[in-house]
């Protein structure tokens, strides 16, 4: 008989994973599952007759279960703290993560409720001060809420992620050279914030408009928790706002949105001083790390964008930020 061959990524029959869902779940036999995107995890819309469902399978090696466990944790805690999240939804015996037996070996699966309404790129300022107000209600969920999953911090987000990128590369370019010196003007900016003048807890660390959908411009529904972790809350600030200024080339348009979504999050919980002043760095940090996971999960995503050409636009959306906010890189 010949030996399978080795896997590292496979992906999981629909049909198969369906008939899965349906038992464990109890679901009705009109239960129906379709891939929706393969990437970082795989993710499966399920369809129930007229409800909906996502069911996000981890790759492989990607996150242990403690890992999952704790973004669990904190996504049942946001629900019931009444916060609009997509949650995770347990089985027939109570249990909130399956696990699978793939090819390549043990797989993750959990299933969550669908976020209502839908994902959009481009909204309004009115739909950014929402997004404001919204994330400024789960930050005051997830302050001073610990998870056992990483904590962010300068020699993570940069100097371990800077190696880990020119490991992949292999080779001296001007854009490692950039991500170098840029991660050695950051690392004081991160180590030598001021602890009792800056919020600290769980942050989301992927807040954008990939990961939220918008309900009728009167409601915002966050998800994808994957890169949960413990870290300064500002840094969701900084990192939404980045991403609002990388997809809004306008930049008078961007400053309406940005100015919008903060005003949001202020009638909330005010931001203090000294994290008003780490906005412009932070995002920096979050963005050096994001580079190096593209990097370390290259086989596993098939990314085939992911060349010096993409780096390229990577480092120049940073550079466009650079000149923005006036930072003098020295």
């Amino acid at each position: 008989m010949t030996e399978k061959f080795p896997t590292i990524n496979s992906t999981l029959s629909p049909k198969e994973l369906s008939k899965l869902i349906q038992q464990k779940y109890g679901l009705s036999d009109k239960t129906k599952c379709s891939i929706f995107r393969l990437a970082m995890n795989h993710l499966y819309i399920v369809h129930d007759d007229e409800v909906k469902y996502v069911f996000r399978v981890y790759t492989h090696n990607w996150r242990n279960k403690l890992e999952i466990e704790e973004e669990l944790r904190l996504l049942l805690h946001l629900k019931e703290t009444e916060r609009q999240v997509a949650f995770p939804i347990a089985d027939k015996s109570k249990e909130y993560i399956q696990e699978i037996e793939a090819p390549e070996g043990k797989r993750f699966g959990v299933l969550f409720s669908y976020a209502k309404g839908k994902k959009t790129a481009i909204f309004s300022d009115q739909t950014s001060f929402l997004i404001g107000q919204s994330l400024a209600k789960v930050h005051q969920a997830t302050e001073n809420f610990e998870l056992k999953r990483i904590s962010y911090h300068a020699q993570n987000l940069l100097k371990d992620s800077v190696l880990r990128t020119q490991e992949f590369f292999g080779k001296n370019i001007s854009e490692i050279d950039f991500l170098e010196k840029l991660s050695a003007f950051l690392m004081p900016k991160i180590e030598n914030i001021d602890k009792q003048k800056i919020r600290y807890g769980s942050v989301h660390l992927d807040v954008w408009f990939d990961n939220l959908h918008i309900d009728g411009e009167k409601e915002i529904t966050f998800f994808d928790f994957d890169f949960c972790g413990n870290g300064y809350l500002c840094f969701d600030i900084s990192y939404f706002l980045f991403q609002l200024f990388a997809t809004n080339l306008n930049t008078e348009e961007y400053q309406i949105k940005a100015e919008s979504f903060l005003k949001g999050y202020e009638t909330v919980t005010e931001i203090s001083s000294e994290e008003r002043k780490l906005l412009p760095f932070a995002c920096l940090a979050i963005m050096i790390y994001y580079i190096s996971v593209q990097c370390d999960r290259f086989e596993y995503w098939t990314n085939i964008f992911l060349n010096e050409d993409h780096l390229k636009r990577m480092v120049g959306n940073l550079k466009r930020w650079i000149a923005y906010n006036e930072i003098k890189i020295e």
